[in-house]
């Protein structure tokens, strides 16, 4: 056989084993590399997605943390402020109060003052009524003298 023969029976293998390779051979291949290059595709978007979600989730936290620590500073100035006006309340209740006692005490001391003085008077008076019968070296009828002691009480 000549080299043209043989050269020609190459070519025309050649062309058929092109052709079966892109009838039934590629196909396949191609579908698959296809596939793979979508899954590919896929993953790079979900890991995008995944991605944003995770700032848009980071921010969000970010944002009730924040809101909590305002919340937790907010409430511990009203418990700051609550604990002081407790504390004022306390004070000027603890004032009133021993306003009350001291004003009591006056009123028990000055009641105190009023008894001792008409003790004292009476005393007195009966020394008086003791000095004027030893004076007169008689005894002297309290019933007939009342008027008159009752002035010297008052008078003293």
């Amino acid at each position: 056989m000549s080299i043209n023969a043989t050269l020609f029976v190459q070519a025309i293998v050649f062309l058929i084993l092109v052709l079966f390779t892109m009838k039934f051979v590629w196909p396949p291949i191609a579908k698959a590399l296809d596939e793979r290059a979508q899954k590919i595709a896929d993953g790079l978007a979900a890991a995008d997605k995944a991605k944003t979600e995770l700032t848009a989730v980071n921010q969000r936290v970010e944002q009730e943390l924040a809101q909590t620590r305002n919340e937790s500073a907010s409430r511990l100035a009203d418990a700051e402020r609550r604990a002081q006006a407790i504390i004022e309340e306390a004070k000027a209740r603890a004032t009133e109060e021993g306003n009350k006692i001291v004003a009591a005490a006056r009123a028990e001391a000055e009641q105190q003052s009023v008894a001792a003085r008409e003790v004292l008077r009476e005393q007195v008076a009966a020394l008086a009524v003791k000095g004027a019968e030893q004076i007169l070296r008689k005894q002297v009828d309290a019933g007939v003298h009342a008027d008159l002691l009752n002035r010297l009480k008052t008078e003293l």
